[in-house]
């Protein structure tokens, strides 16, 4: 009897997560530079986010969720084709990824092949990457206001490195033009399930949204980041390099803007949960929502100010870390908290699995599906995350560890240093775990791709 039991548990955890005949939708949203400002993953007290809150409380939020890399192009292409920008070559933005993929089947391609309706809108791929190969219908994102005179912080020669409050109504923006085109598509019936990605573009710089959203944060509440005087007094040079300390860090204290800085960025994450709300209630009141699995990520962090860097572009915590929730009716239990490291290049084979999908080989990913199911289960995988070639950090639940493309190193011990302010890779007692995660790192460091030339 405890033979055949055996046998039994071992087809069924074999088998399609859902029945062929009954393929789930799925709803794919992202959000651009968002990083862990959210209020279910309780790093702010202040930040506003009550539908990404409420989307967390009805399936599984990662609370170790990592990007493959710190920039918008490399890491929607490790998402979308399930390859590592190592295995790629595609390590920064100017480096457009299907010349270097000709054959490469990207997630939506996948969905599209087996039968599911492929619609996706604003920001999915990288800026003008798209691939409208992907897509039977591509939305492409509306234009938003800008304040009449520019740079609106007063800051010369950084380009949209802005923010401030305009002079707008939430109908105005971009990103409230696709989320309205998603409630549309959403409120009618389809003969095919549907993948359907939703692209938001805020917070991404510049930081302009209409100004009610800049009353909720009034500037002498605001509370900057932690920061150390002497954080970068132990980095080597690479990490200094990616900081950049005199750079935007320097011009933004001069110009006495790091709280309107990170008043301008809270304002945006919330006028983006305020259109990802308006489609999930959308979700909510179609024939759909008993049977779509909703997927929400954030393609990488953010810095403002933490080790006096800005923007993403680096590979500590904050540049890395980022918000994921799943909810995928009869697999994930509401409300659950997965404290697992996870990246998000692992999505493509995950949502594949979730569906019922033929399996797409040659990934570097895995599928998360047994984190879904159980969110304690054992995952001895760590989330390497890279930034130009050979430039790499491998993080476990609680480590740390970078190595750039000279050898040099930083180590952090979340358990103890969450804030990544004491680097102990110089710390002989620290050289067995050094070498244990250096293990993970890529075996294959590809050639950088082509970068596109400047017109």
């Amino acid at each position: 009897m405890t033979r055949w039991f055996i046998v039994l548990a071992a087809i069924l955890a074999a088998a399609p997560v859902h029945a062929a005949d009954s393929p789930p939708n799925v709803l794919f949203l992202a959000v651009d530079d968002l990083n862990d400002w959210v209020g279910c993953l309780g790093k702010r007290t202040d930040v506003q986010t009550p539908n990404i809150d409420k989307l967390a409380k009805r399936g599984t939020l990662f609370t170790r969720a990592y990007c493959a890399a710190p920039a918008c192009n490399p890491s929607r292409t490790a998402i979308l084709t399930g390859l590592r920008p190592s295995t790629s070559g595609v390590y920064h933005n100017n480096q457009p990824w299907r010349p270097v993929l000709k054959d490469a089947v990207t997630l939506p391609q996948h969905f599209m092949k087996h039968g599911y309706i492929s619609q996706g809108g604003g920001k999915i791929f990288h800026g003008s990457f798209n691939d409208l190969t992907a897509w039977q219908h591509w939305e492409r994102a509306g234009g938003s206001p800008s304040p009449e005179k520019l740079p609106f912080n007063g800051i010369p020669n950084t380009a949209h490195f802005d923010w401030g409050p305009v002079n707008a109504k939430d109908e105005d923006m971009g990103d409230y033009k696709t989320a309205s085109w998603a409630c549309e598509f959403l409120a009618k019936k389809h003969d095919k399930p549907f993948f359907l990605a939703v692209g938001m573009i805020r917070p991404h710089l510049p930081f302009f949204a209409p100004q009610k959203y800049f009353d909720m944060y009034p500037l002498d509440k605001i509370e900057l980041p932690k920061t150390l005087a002497t954080d970068l007094e132990d980095i080597p040079a690479a990490g200094l390099k990616m900081a950049k300390p005199d750079g935007d860090h320097a011009k933004v204290v001069k110009a006495d803007q790091w709280k309107k800085a990170v008043q301008a960025y809270l304002a945006c994450i919330t006028f983006a949960d305020a259109q990802l709300g308006r489609v999930l209630d959308a979700l909510d009141k179609s024939p759909h929502k008993a049977n779509t699995i909703i997927v929400l990520w954030s393609d990488h962090g953010w810095h403002l100010g933490e080790k006096q860097h800005w923007r993403k572009f680096a590979l500590w915590e904050e540049a890395t870390r980022v918000t994921f929730i799943v909810s995928a009716p009869g697999v994930t239990t509401a409300g659950t908290k997965c404290e697992r490291t996870v990246n998000l290049l692992d999505l493509y084979p995950t949502l594949v699995e979730l569906c019922g999908l033929p399996k797409k080989d040659g990934l570097d990913a895995v599928s998360m599906v047994p984190l879904l199911k159980n969110p304690k289960a054992e995952w001895n995988r760590p989330s390497v995350t890279t930034h130009g070639r050979n430039n790499h950090s491998v993080r476990t639940e609680k480590w740390r560890y970078i190595q750039y493309a000279d050898g040099s190193e930083e180590l952090y011990d979340h358990d103890t240093d969450p804030l990544e302010w004491k680097n102990l890779a110089k710390d002989p007692a620290t050289a067995k775990v050094r070498k244990e995660l250096s293990a993970h790192l890529p075996k294959v460091n590809a050639e950088d791709a082509p970068r596109q030339k400047k017109k």
